[in-house]
């Protein structure tokens, strides 16, 4: 129930993320954000918010589902846009979490990876497949660092 009580804190974010998806891009965007996790529900539960050079900010929510043994993983932005859940849990050090979505009106399924996590360095990483999850494309990377 206590596996993200490695993200409360503050943190600096590299972010690198893929300029164009599902088009064979090779070029990417890198910048810098910084984040506030805080935990709730005795570590079932926690609350980040991530601030970009933008000015625009992405939020994200985790909550455990103690029967099922699993997370559930919210993403929404400063636009007002809820991104359906991503579930799954830990194995070690390694956290995978898959969930259905879209892009560009297009069924897609999201997988989100977090590494490191036993490190002072966690590492979060996004991919998107248009093939049910046969193969994946890694779109985004978030690097933490603490503050």
């Amino acid at each position: 129930m206590n596996d993200f009580d490695f993200l409360i804190g503050s943190w600096n974010v590299a972010n690198r993320q893929l300029k164009e998806l599902f088009t064979g891009c090779e070029e990417w965007d890198h910048y810098a954000a910084t984040a506030e996790c805080h935990s709730f529900f005795e570590g079932g539960g926690n609350f980040d918010e991530i601030v970009f050079p933008s000015g625009s900010r992405g939020a994200t929510l985790r909550l455990y589902d103690v029967e099922a043994k699993e997370w559930s993983l919210y993403w929404t932005n400063s636009k007002g846009r809820l991104f359906p859940p991503v579930v799954g849990g830990f194995d070690g050090p390694t956290g995978v979490f898959e969930g259905d979505d879209t892009h560009d009106g297009e069924p897609i399924r999201a997988r989100f990876v977090w590494s490191g996590t036993d490190t002072d360095a966690p590492r979060w990483e996004q991919f998107f497949s248009k093939d049910g999850g046969q193969t994946w494309e890694s779109n985004w990377v978030m690097e933490f660092s603490r503050r």
